[in-house]
């Protein structure tokens, strides 16, 4: 009994460290591409009373580029590093003095972990976080006509968290579909005016491909 009890218990260890251990036959790199859209809150311009005192921001057109490699496998899910670059080519921007560039473009390249749950399901949730870097560069124009005559170029520290879903295609175990939400939280543009604030959340949301190799 006690024999057939131990010869379990080694079984059970085997399957789990198995289950934990990254597997050489399966795909351990993926490359994603998304598409989707830039949401900022509109910034109110203290200590001002003049009609439409608000810098209103666009829903910017943004490409998101995304290589990952997973490090660790565990039962419940898996462990990867990634690098996601999110560019924002066009953000329209809106105010009620001729002073702000017309609109200004945006890239954040911000490494970091991401943590898939079950992964072997057809939906597989994960969560990321990571920091890095953001550089905006502004229009030669402003709003309602006229020469930015302001710093157009600006970079700035960025930290980023983003949550998502991958679904497994039938049949195709190489490729997946991805739906996700990020939030860059960085140093706000050049605007030519203060807004009061030093910070912005910049998030995105897009969907697109994942390639696994």
């Amino acid at each position: 009994m006690a024999a057939s009890a131990a010869v379990m218990l080694l079984a059970a260890g085997s399957t789990i460290a198995a289950a934990q251990e990254p597997q050489s036959q399966e795909s351990k790199n993926e490359v994603a591409v998304t598409t989707g859209r830039t949401f900022i809150s509109d910034q109110t311009v203290p200590n001002t009373s003049f009609f439409d005192n608000t810098v209103h921001f666009g829903k910017g057109l943004s490409l998101e580029g995304d290589y990952a490699r997973r490090l660790r496998r565990y039962f419940w899910g898996d462990l990867a590093a990634e690098v996601p670059v999110i560019y924002n080519r066009d953000e329209d921007l809106n105010y009620g003095m001729k002073q702000i560039p017309l609109q200004y473009s945006s890239l954040f390249i911000t490494p970091g972990a991401r943590v898939t749950l079950i992964p072997d399901l057809a939906v597989s949730p994960w969560v990321s976080f990571g920091g890095g870097v953001g550089h905006f560069e502004a229009s030669k124009n402003l709003v309602f006509g006229g020469t930015n005559p302001g710093p157009r170029g600006k970079t700035t520290g960025v930290l980023q968290g983003g949550v998502g879903f991958d679904v497994r295609l039938p049949k195709v175990h190489k490729i997946k579909f991805r739906f996700e939400a990020r939030d860059d939280w960085s140093g706000v543009p050049p605007l030519n005016i203060n807004t009061g604030k030093t910070r912005q959340h910049n998030y995105y949301v897009g969907g697109g491909a994942v390639f696994h190799f």
